[in-house]
């Protein structure tokens, strides 16, 4: 059991995105949990950051895709530590095809990763924070979600269009049990990954002739923004999305 904050982040021991929220959260005093479907990575963060901070933390082996994995997780943090007030739903996945020529393994991987994942997190989280009467989510959607661009592939575009319809739905039937849930579409985050998905010339140039600040977003940038979005600070913040991509691509 814990007096403190419980935060879960999904796909947290990469290099990007889930890592800096995870060690974010960490020095901000939550009792992180750290899940990843890299269970070598996932248990070098734990570890890591137990050595950092002098206590504890966790580490769960987690494939997003897996209903029954993420109920156990769920069902595993609160029995150990006894309480759950903060999900991060981050994990995401993306392969590029044109729609006219898109496998559905392609498709189906793309839904189950970042849509069916956001919704079996929240599915398997929300009870514990309804019966608390308070808690948290933060789903890490993309700008994606609203751009008329080839650049990010009809699945993944699709599948983080959906996280936002499921983080306002969801924001509405929770927020009278104490419960908030908002979403964060970032821009451009660097991490060695994206060499993976997108060519080189993608990267040619962004910050000097897209980006509104002359630099490429960081992992920080958004863990700067779930910190404060989870915290009560943010009390008032519910069924909302949040725009970080250096003004690429504002939205109201």
């Amino acid at each position: 059991m814990t007096e403190r904050k419980v935060a879960v982040v999904t796909a947290a021991a990469g290099a990007g995105i889930g890592a800096a929220i995870t060690r974010r959260l960490a020095a901000d005093g939550f009792d992180v949990v750290v899940t990843d479907a890299h269970e070598r990575r996932c248990k070098e963060l734990a570890d890591e950051l137990s050595a950092e901070h002098d206590r504890p933390f966790l580490s769960i082996p987690l494939d997003v895709t897996d209903a029954a994995a993420i109920e156990a997780c769920m069902a595993a943090v609160v029995a150990d530590r006894g309480r759950l007030d903060v999900l991060v739903n981050n994990a995401g996945w993306s392969k590029i095809e044109p729609v006219a020529e898109m496998s559905l393994e392609t498709w189906q991987r793309c839904i189950d990763v970042d849509l069916t994942g956001t919704f079996l997190g929240m599915r398997y989280a929300l009870p514990q924070m309804i019966a608390q009467q308070s808690g948290a989510v933060v789903n890490i959607s993309s700008i994606a979600a609203y751009e008329t661009s080839t650049e990010h592939g009809a699945a993944y575009s699709a599948a983080k269009a959906g996280v936002l319809a499921l983080t306002r739905v969801a924001a509405a039937e929770n927020g009278r049990h104490g419960v908030r849930v908002n979403a964060i579409t970032p821009g451009l985050i660097y991490n060695d990954f994206l060499r993976k998905i997108y060519p080189e010339e993608f990267f040619d140039g962004y910050a000097e002739s897209r980006s509104l600040v002359g630099r490429i977003g960081q992992p920080e940038d958004i863990a700067s923004l779930v910190s404060f979005l989870v915290s009560d600070q943010a009390g008032y913040i519910t069924g909302e999305v949040y725009g970080v991509s250096g003004g690429v691509h504002p939205h109201g």
